[in-house]
């Protein structure tokens, strides 16, 4: 059996800069395991300092290279910075490719970067479940910057505005996206708008559709400070661009610090996390609802219209709760 790992000693070695004790903590909060809570104590004094910053996507986009390309700009001032980077899992393996860390090579060496590449495992809405933990150990590892990178998300998967302070949502000319401009969802998250590969035709197309999108609604924070999301034009494998990106993130981490647009973020974030939690500790006390040996009695009963299923699941959790 395995020896029981520290996790007070895993976070002052983390805040040392030992990459290996960076590992460790994510490990431990990806695989749920009974140091989960003690891991999560040890962090919760050394959390809330880093600068949270998503990039999302439809997939071909260049997200992966975006976030390397940002990673040596915010380099170059000086700053540590984390990424997690998410990858789909296989529906028929549960494996993963973590893809992103093998085009982030560049930055392998760099002490002053942590990349952590992190399985969905059948999470929907872009990110892993234990994204916002794996957050707080690179905030608490010393991290000035942690980039998120989801999954090629869709419309509706918008799981990283919950965890951002600051949500890039990238474009490319030619795959769709101005059509998309005029539809509710996930180009209504943005913060700063970037359409990649821009030396591609359409790209000012693709500017021109997100400018009248923009014009049609307004983004204002609690005391009436609005936000205009900039669009800005990059070719990330070349690095074009990118410090412009860079200068828009440092606007809106301003305009959140100014407006308390931040605060009200990260008490949500805190909200939503405290309730994705309760409610798996639920499903947890809960256990298995199908090896219940009530289930079936009440599955036959809402058939035969003695009971309706609200009432059933209402019995269910009484009779599980009891047992």
């Amino acid at each position: 059996m395995a020896p029981q790992l520290d996790p007070g000693d895993l976070v002052v070695r983390a805040q040392r800069g030992e990459p290996r004790a960076v590992a460790r903590l994510i490990s431990l909060v990806e695989n749920a395991g009974p140091q989960l809570r003690d891991v999560a104590a040890a962090l919760a004094p050394h959390t809330g300092r880093a600068q949270v910053v998503g990039l999302t996507g439809s997939p071909g986009v260049g997200k992966s290279t975006s976030t390397s390309a940002l990673v040596g700009a915010l380099r170059k001032q000086g700053k540590r910075v984390g990424v997690l980077a998410v990858d789909p899992s296989s529906p028929f393996s549960g494996g993963a490719l973590l893809g992103d860390r093998v085009r982030m090579q560049e930055h392998a060496t760099d002490d002053g970067v942590f990349i952590r590449s992190m399985a969905t495992r059948g999470h929907l809405g872009g990110l892993a479940w234990s994204t916002p933990q794996a957050l707080r150990v690179l905030d608490a590892a010393g991290c000035d910057v942690v980039l998120i990178e989801t999954v090629g998300v869709g419309q509706s998967e918008i799981d990283v505005v919950s965890l951002a302070d600051t949500t890039i949502v990238l474009l490319a000319p030619g795959m769709g996206d101005g059509v998309q401009a005029a539809k509710a969802g996930i180009l209504e998250i943005a913060d700063v708008f970037v359409v990649n590969k821009a030396d591609r035709d359409g790209a000012d197309q693709t500017v021109r559709d997100l400018k009248y999108m923009i014009s049609l609604g307004d983004r204002r924070s609690p005391d009436g400070a609005a936000w205009t999301p900039p669009i800005l034009k990059t070719v990330a494998a070349r690095g074009e661009g990118v410090e412009d990106v860079v200068a828009a993130i440092d606007s809106h981490r301003d305009w959140i610090d100014r407006s308390g647009e931040r605060d009200r973020r990260r008490l949500q974030r805190a909200e939503s996390e405290i309730q994705a939690i309760t409610l798996e500790q639920v499903r947890a006390r809960l256990g298995d609802v199908g090896g219940s040996a009530a289930l079936p009695e009440l599955a036959k009963r809402v058939v035969a219209g003695e009971l309706d299923p609200y009432r059933a699941a209402d019995e269910l959790i009484a009779a599980v709760g009891s047992g």
